[in-house]
């Protein structure tokens, strides 16, 4: 992969991706013996969500703001 290569928002994808794995590491060296599975579990998916949305959420105003530049053309 062509980390140089990434824009502006795919760099905050992979950082917000690497600090949810530190986040599920954490969880799961504090959790009490014979739990770690499902807290595991929780932390993914509560964090997949996140993040989810996230995504989403900026993917969806990169679109609107070019909906919106192609609004603002005077021909």
């Amino acid at each position: 992969m062509d980390w140089d290569g990434l824009t502006a928002e795919e760099r905050l994808v992979a950082e917000q991706a690497v600090l949810n794995l530190r986040s599920l590491n954490q969880a799961c060296d504090a959790a009490a013996d014979g739990t770690a599975l499902a807290i595991a579990e929780r932390v993914a998916v509560e964090q997949g969500c996140d993040l989810t949305r996230r995504i989403l959420q900026t993917a969806v105003d990169r679109q609107t703001q070019a909906v919106e530049k192609k609004g603002r053309r005077l021909c």
